[in-house]
């Protein structure tokens, strides 16, 4: 099981410490275990918990009265909350409580409702993408184990390729994008995203994936004549070699458009040829791909 401190209880459920604190002692609302040096830690239970109670607690529900409420008790009215209108964050808080109980129901409920109010782009945008945001910082806590994360991502890379699937909408004029991973390169749930919102966007998508070395990309490429080129670099090629990367591939490929994110270049001091662009906002790429869009209605 997970331990970790009352300032990282703090740092994931919004609940200040010295509340935690007062919460144990009135309320005898979670029991931390002591360290010899009599340091409280808290476990996973503990955290699921505490994001359930900051739910609720935003919601109006006094404190005294959830300290009388049984777990079922808890859950339910988290339940009922968040199928009425409810925040953003609070979608990001009962995501994490799907993933650290590996709920697959309760991962369905909470993406069709809010696919329903929002749409699925913006489910995306606004809860998915802040959702993982918080899986890192649960990862730097070790708060959520590699069963977890791979469970959700998972689900996720689903519902994207449903979304995928439902979209048919090609242009007379579309455009042609080639998607892609580096060699080495296995981060692929936000590459998905992006096959969504071009070809939601009536543009044709030849989708490689992961791991895909150069010499086959150009080959493909040679194929297809692609206007645009698109790969996130997340964690490879390395800080040492993004450079020459980079640089190859634009030479490889001078009559296409470089389209390049992740965190490998994004903020980083990389010097790009006239083909080649760092995209470092996903409000950027759409802003391009509409663009393109509106150009092929005219």
């Amino acid at each position: 099981m997970s331990h970790y401190s009352i300032k990282d209880l703090e740092n994931l459920t919004g609940i200040k410490a010295h509340t935690i604190r007062m919460w144990e002692q009135r309320y005898n609302l979670i029991t931390p275990e002591r360290t010899d040096t009599n340091i409280r830690t808290y476990g996973s239970e503990d955290l699921k918990l505490m994001l359930n109670v900051s739910l609720l607690n935003n919601h109006g529900y006094k404190i005294s009265k959830i300290a009388k409420m049984s777990s079922n008790e808890v859950c339910n009215c988290v339940m009922e909350t968040i199928e009425k209108r409810s925040s953003f964050e609070d979608q990001i808080g009962a995501l994490t409580i799907a993933m650290l109980d590996l709920n697959e129901q309760y991962f369905d409920q909470i993406m069709s409702k809010n696919i329903t109010e929002f749409g699925f782009e913006q489910t995306m945008i606004k809860i998915i993408y802040p959702f993982f945001s918080r899986v890192g910082t649960l990862w730097i806590a070790n708060a959520v184990n590699p069963a977890q994360e791979h469970f959700i991502s998972n689900l996720i890379r689903q519902k994207v390729i449903q979304a995928i699937s439902s979209t048919d909408c090609l242009s007379k004029n579309a455009r042609k994008f080639l998607l892609f991973l580096p060699e080495g390169e296995l981060h692929e749930l936000s590459l998905l995203f992006a096959y969504y919102l071009i070809k939601s966007r009536g543009h044709q998508v030849f989708y490689l994936g992961q791991n895909m070395p150069m010499h086959d990309l150009y080959s493909v490429y040679e194929t297809h004549k692609a206007d645009y080129l698109f790969a996130i670099i997340t964690t490879t090629p390395s800080q040492d070699q993004i450079q020459n990367y980079v640089d190859k591939l634009a030479d490889l490929i001078p009559n296409a458009k470089i389209l390049l994110t992740g965190r490998q270049v994004v903020g980083q001091d990389i010097q790009t040829k006239d083909n080649t662009t760092v995209i470092t906002d996903i409000s950027i790429l759409i802003n391009l791909i509409e663009e393109l869009a509106e150009s092929n209605r005219s």
